[in-house]
């Protein structure tokens, strides 16, 4: 059982479970929450026993710092994570924090990345998810009621939906032959966290001097006593093998001319700038996010923020699908949204990635995008892109504000985002004539003439983008069927 054909036979297993999530990264772990803030039946399977050996700092951007308040967990999450300015991301080029970031979250949180894996899972199992460790997938088929699941120990399971948050090796990808074209990886790059023996001031004057011609490497403070290493891997051996303490000694050496006494790693790890994305997220019942659904190099460090985007898109129309309330298209819409937003990050990373060469072409093309960029809008576009606060889905003509996401602004009740941690729709209204009649059981209403907005009233979908603006109820309506489904009698 290794394809996504229609199960053979008549006889089949019932559905044990409304969703399988295939992996327990940020993806699956957020995707999880998501069904549950809806009463889906959720089973997470995590191939790994236990978190990864090494622990990799990563970064929640500007959308994704957002999104954690959307939901009630930002309190949590800062208490373990260092904030720094939301500047310098794009290509690494130093520039300031431009002005006019319409955002009560412009910063960016670094938090060790099995802890915001800890936190988001904890936050799927408090809400009713079963997590499963050391349960790899190793076949499915689909079939018109469900998808049975077959695990490496021999066990199959049986549900109503599969989602593939496997990584980028993704085995449900695979068993579903979904196509995953792109370009293979032309650059090695080493990465870790290590102790050095020069001084501080050494290591900053050197590293400046050789980036004035070469941005690829990186020596920077991590944390007390830490060191981040990036450099160039070219001519350390394959993939295959881990990089060692040795590898990075010399390949320092050769860019920098020193390896700077460095000792005593913390983690060792290396990457490819293979950029590629699937073509479909969705067959049948069984869908992808994250990892799965593309791949792309780190610079601007928008993977992980990019998975957890495609969970709160999906999960609440999902949802919807499990539930028999989704209209016709609307789970085809998972798809139609994410994957050009996931093309412009593969696009952004791919000219990040050139930007970053030694070579002369480039490196003129790097310095005449640095001037562009004392352009405060040039800086601010940039960095919107980076951080995904300037996605903007096509719901069809209007004003600019719709299909965008609505920043967090003043209600009589306090903040807007604290209204949306239960992952429903919400009417935002200031004109004291609307309502959301038979989808009051989906979509909450807030009677608020003092909100701090310039228009008569809006409604959000549960992931906070504005899928109607106006104030004309029959409009209202009409949107409301569109993501909500048909009212309750």
């Amino acid at each position: 059982m290794h394809s996504a054909s229609p199960a053979s036979g008549t006889e089949r297993t019932p559905v044990h479970h409304d969703v399988i999530i295939a992996g327990c990264g940020p993806t699956g772990a957020m995707l999880a929450a998501e069904l549950r803030l809806h009463g889906v039946g959720v089973l997470v399977l995590e191939r790994d026993t236990a978190p990864a050996s090494y622990v990799r700092i990563v970064g929640l951007h500007i959308r994704s710092i957002e999104i954690m308040a959307m939901r009630g967990l930002l309190d949590r999450i800062r208490e373990h994570a260092r904030q720094r300015p939301a500047a310098g991301f794009f290509a690494a080029i130093p520039k300031p924090v431009p002005e006019g970031l319409d955002s009560a979250y412009a910063y960016l949180l670094g938090i060790p990345q099995p802890v915001i894996v800890r936190l988001l899972e904890e936050h799927a199992v408090a809400l009713g998810a079963e997590v499963r460790h050391g349960c790899a997938v190793t076949g499915l088929a689909q079939d018109a009621e469900g998808v049975t699941v077959q695990l490496a120990d021999g066990q199959r399971l049986r549900t109503r939906h599969l989602v593939g948050c496997d990584g980028a090796r993704s085995t449900v990808r695979k068993l579903l032959g979904v196509g995953f074209p792109g370009e293979p990886s032309r650059a090695e790059t080493l990465m870790g966290e290590m102790r050095v023996g020069v001084p501080p001031e050494e290591v900053a004057a050197r590293v400046a001097e050789v980036r004035r011609t070469d941005q690829r490497l990186i020596v920077g403070p991590a944390g007390p006593g830490l060191y981040r290493v990036v450099v160039p891997a070219a001519g350390v051996s394959g993939r295959a093998e881990a990089p060692t303490l040795a590898d990075f000694s010399r390949q320092l050496r050769a860019v920098a001319g020193t390896d700077f006494g460095v000792h005593s790693p913390r983690w060792l790890s290396r990457f490819g700038d293979a950029t590629r994305l699937a073509d479909r997220y969705r067959v049948g019942r069984v869908l992808l996010a994250g990892d799965a659904a593309h791949i792309h190099p780190p610079l601007g460090g928008q993977g992980l923020n990019l998975g957890v985007q495609d969970a709160v898109n999906l999960g609440w129309k999902l949802a919807a699908q499990v539930r028999g309330r989704a209209p016709e298209t609307l789970l085809d819409t998972y798809h139609a949204e994410r994957h050009p937003v996931a093309e412009d990050v593969l696009d952004n990373t791919r000219a990040q990635m050139e930007l970053v060469s030694p070579e002369p072409g480039p490196r003129a093309v790097r310095r005449l995008l640095t001037e562009l960029m004392d352009i405060n809008e040039v800086n601010r576009h940039l960095i919107e892109k980076i951080t995904a606060v300037g996605v903007r889905y096509d719901f069809g003509p209007g004003p600019d504000l719709l299909g965008r996401r609505l920043p967090d602004v003043d209600v009589a009740q306090g903040r807007l985002y604290d209204l949306l941690h239960r992952g429903r729709g919400l009417l935002l209204d200031r004109t004291g004539r609307l309502t959301v009649g038979g989808w009051s059981d989906r979509v909450d209403h807030l009677d608020d003439p003092t909100a701090a907005l310039d228009v008569p009233g809006v409604l959000l979908r549960p992931d906070g983008h504005v899928a109607w603006i106006g104030d004309d109820q029959r409009g209202l309506d009409a949107q409301l069927a569109r993501w909500f489904g048909h009212p309750a009698a």
